[in-house]
């Protein structure tokens, strides 16, 4: 049994089916819908609606306290294909609302985006941005490329331009090469081992460049509809952070298990160093044959290891200088 005939919903030349008024199952003095509209017409139409006047706005009622908000994100393109990461933990003001966010988001098989900015905005136009590739796909037998779904996201971001929406993404993704229908997969273990609100490293070109329309590709998209291409960015409350240690360690020929390294290394100087981030590490590897997601880390391991590679360095340190006086 339909929608409509549970509600009780009439069929009217005016309004059809499942797109009737729920005005329409009301009676005569409670709808407003006499002859006329109310207006007492003998030959006027019945379905006309008497609508009140509409009334002043009400003014914003502002937040209780101020809603600061910060995160760590990056990504940067190299040999490989691309490397996501960020933190998890999500804020609002001085309160940890979640340490288990996701904040790196999979648009399609090969394409994901970090989100830095106001959560549930994030959330709501990543989905946009994932329903019109997917669209996209289906109409024209071929994934929309990371190029065109920045130009997408900007276009649906203009028009809130100047609002409250806060949306920093960062799309990283793979053109060409895999099937069109392949699904992201989830992989165990980062390897050890290698060196190692606002936008900050941008970096374009770079050696080691792909043919257009193909290989590795990098966007920043702003909520004011800005777009930005780059090999390497930073986004979030923690990028400066998260920057120094990247510019001191990328490097275009880097092996998968040194870019994973070095971005998790970044993700945990940012945290360290900014209260706004924490918790735990999101990494994602896209390449030709799509997305594959590292397992989550506890920053607090990161911690103990970095402690005990610093006493390491110390201790070696102090064994040659003293060998250095023994002579």
């Amino acid at each position: 049994m339909a929608l409509q005939d549970v509600l009780g919903f009439q069929d009217t030349p005016a309004y059809p089916r499942w797109n009737a008024p729920a005005s329409l199952c009301l009676a005569v003095e409670e709808s407003g819908l006499g002859p006329g509209g109310g207006a007492g017409g003998a030959g006027a139409c019945p379905l006309r609606l008497s609508a009140p006047a509409p009334g002043p706005p009400a003014p914003p009622r502002p937040a209780p306290f101020p809603l600061a908000h910060g995160t760590t994100t990056l990504g940067f393109v190299f040999g490989g294909g691309v490397v996501a990461a960020a933190d998890t933990r999500s804020s609002c003001g001085g309160l940890v609302a979640c340490p288990a966010a996701h904040k790196i988001i999979p648009v399609h098989s090969h394409l994901v985006g970090t989100t830095s900015g106001t959560g549930a905005d994030c959330l709501l136009w990543k989905r946009a941005l994932a329903r019109e590739c997917r669209l996209y796909e289906l109409r024209h037998r071929r994934r929309l490329t990371v190029a065109g779904a920045a130009k997408l996201l900007a276009l649906l971001l203009h028009p809130f331009k100047g609002t409250e929406v806060c949306v920093a993404a960062t799309l990283c993704g793979w053109d060409g090469g895999g099937a069109a229908g392949a699904g992201g997969q989830e992989v165990t273990g980062v390897q050890e081992g290698g060196s190692g609100g606002a936008v900050t490293g941008v970096q374009e070109g770079g050696s080691g460049g792909h043919r257009p329309g193909s290989g590795p590709d990098l966007w920043y998209v702003y909520s004011d509809g800005s777009r930005l291409r780059g090999t390497l960015f930073s986004v979030g409350s923690g990028s400066p952070y998260a920057l120094s240690v990247l510019d001191g360690g990328y490097r275009w020929g880097m092996g998968v298990a040194e870019a994973c390294a070095l971005a998790r290394k970044a993700v945990y100087h940012a945290t360290h160093r900014d209260a706004y981030s924490g918790n735990c590490v999101d990494l994602y590897h896209i390449t030709a044959s799509g997305w594959s997601r590292r397992d989550r880390e506890d920053l607090k391991e990161e911690y103990y290891r970095e402690r005990e590679r610093r006493e390491r360095e110390e201790r070696e340190r102090r064994e040659e200088r003293e060998r250095g006086e023994r002579r």
